[in-house]
């Protein structure tokens, strides 16, 4: 990925019947942190009283309404335009990457297609997303770690050592539909052995690479940390993973 993040475009497209008003604040930080939305849109129908909730948050984020009627009863007319939009911003060649904003299996083909053309695709959506659209995404995040994402304080190197691998980020309340995961050891052991050299030490964004090759939903906030930070996560368990250096010389390896 490119030093300079603004440089990097990016289409965001949002399935409206699909994603929550409640998780747009968090879900643009996230995308900022990626890249410069310069195409913000949502798909759906804003004349339905379940779409109440998005009319004040496409005002104040400046997100594009795209209307659709539903036509036929059992037919997503929501999808298709999304789709066909997608295709179209494709074509320009003015993007870098596309974020796709759904738990629907449908939009599995479009980020494939997308891969296809040499463009990274930025998944987002519900942990009940399918695996198959997940996986069809170079990064996916799930939308349950982004709810009210920094209006938290981090915590310091000493409460993650002493944290649960199940201990909340944020209140019960908030994270009520976010299952927590184990500390992913064997993943993290292959992807550090992948990534090292002759003496077993590699560089921590290397190893992050990696991972989400891998799993591409690979998130510490998946398990109990209030960062995204891979760093977060290998300080979390010092009596198995030693580190070294700091920054972008971060390296990390495995204890013998």
């Amino acid at each position: 990925m490119m030093d300079n993040n603004s440089a990097i475009r990016l289409a965001v497209l949002i399935d409206a019947d699909n994603a929550s008003a409640s998780v747009v604040e968090g879900l643009l930080s996230e995308i900022a942190s990626l890249g410069e939305a310069t195409v913000k849109r949502i798909y759906g129908d804003f004349t339905s009283s379940q779409s109440t909730q998005w009319k004040d948050t496409l005002n104040r984020h400046a997100i594009k309404p795209m209307q659709q009627f539903a036509y036929t009863t059992g037919k997503n007319a929501t999808d298709s335009a999304l789709i066909i939009d997608a295709m179209d911003l494709l074509h320009t060649g003015r993007f870098d990457g596309f974020c796709l904003v759904s738990s629907d299996s449908d939009f599995t083909g479009l980020a494939l297609r997308i891969r296809e053309e040499g463009l990274r695709v930025y998944g987002f959506g519900e942990q009940k997303t399918p695996e198959a659209f997940r996986n069809a995404c170079n990064k996916f995040t799930f939308t349950e770690v982004l709810r009210k994402q920094g209006k938290n304080t981090p915590r310091s190197n000493s409460s993650i050592k002493k944290s649960s691998p199940r201990e909340l980020p944020h209140s019960p309340a908030e994270n009520a539909s976010l299952s927590h995961e184990d500390f992913p050891l064997d993943l993290i052991r292959t992807a550090i052995e992948n990534a090292s050299d002759d003496s077993g030490w590699a560089r921590l964004s290397t190893v992050g690479i990696n991972l989400t090759r891998v799993k591409p939903d690979f998130d510490p906030r998946l398990y109990g940390f209030s960062s995204s930070k891979l760093s977060d996560l290998m300080k979390s368990k010092p009596d198995i993973i030693e580190m070294k250096g700091s920054g972008p010389a971060l390296l990390v390896r495995m204890k013998a």
